[in-house]
């Protein structure tokens, strides 16, 4: 474009020296003036064009600093059918300062710039599940109260998620007769001599492998 402009402007100016009528050298030196103008705009424009972008480098500098938060010198809790209360001792909590979040099987309360320090109260799984619209904090002078509200009336065995180790095995290969064994067991000892003879000769046959009804001695 700059070269178009350049031609132009040499063609004009040499029309503008041979030319011999005013009328038609005010128009050359008008259009010479105008084509000056826009040849300056565009040789402008490409240098600015020239000037080479920044180079990112792909490394963000954070200027936020990362928190650390000091372990709870102590805490307890304790429920009753609806709630669990966690009872956190810390003196000079602000309640503008405090972060708190709520889970069916979580929570998460952190406390900042308590004399300095940063405090945090969290449990990644809880015993059972909690309604976290109802969960709440209430603060006092020298201590905090987290309060959970169970979503069943459940007792809790600890504030921690454990495998209830003694729920019983219901494997599929469980003795049938087992149950009917148990009962026998029951009746004999608290049945009399007559009883005991004749839960003693079923459970013998029984055992010995007879297909005979271990029951129908007695029934």
């Amino acid at each position: 474009m700059a070269e178009e402009f350049a031609l132009d402007l040499e063609e004009l100016r040499h029309l503008h020296e041979i030319a011999k009528r005013p009328r038609i050298l005010s128009l050359l030196t008008s259009e010479i003036r105008n084509l000056e103008k826009l040849s300056s705009e565009t040789v402008s424009s490409a240098r600015v064009s020239q000037i080479p972008a920044p180079i990112s480098t792909g490394t963000t500098v954070s200027s936020a600093p990362v928190l650390k938060y000091s372990p709870l010198a102590s805490f307890s809790w304790d429920q009753d059918n609806d709630k669990v209360k966690i009872y956190v001792s810390l003196e000079g909590v602000d309640e503008s300062k405090i972060e708190s979040e709520f889970k069916q099987l979580s929570f998460d309360v952190k406390f900042h710039d308590i004399q300095g320090k940063n405090y945090r109260c969290a449990i990644s799984k809880l015993h059972k599940e909690i309604v976290p619209e109802k969960c709440k904090l209430i603060i006092k002078p020298t201590r905090v109260i987290i309060t959970l509200v169970k979503a069943s009336k459940a007792n809790w065995l600890d504030l921690h998620f454990k495998e209830d180790k003694l729920k019983p095995s219901m494997g599929k290969e469980k003795d049938p007769m087992a149950g009917i064994m148990d009962l026998m067991k029951n009746m004999y000892e608290d049945g009399d001599e007559e009883m005991k003879k004749t839960i003693a000769k079923a459970w013998t046959d029984a055992r010995t492998g007879k297909t005979a009804d271990p029951l129908s001695s007695y029934r």
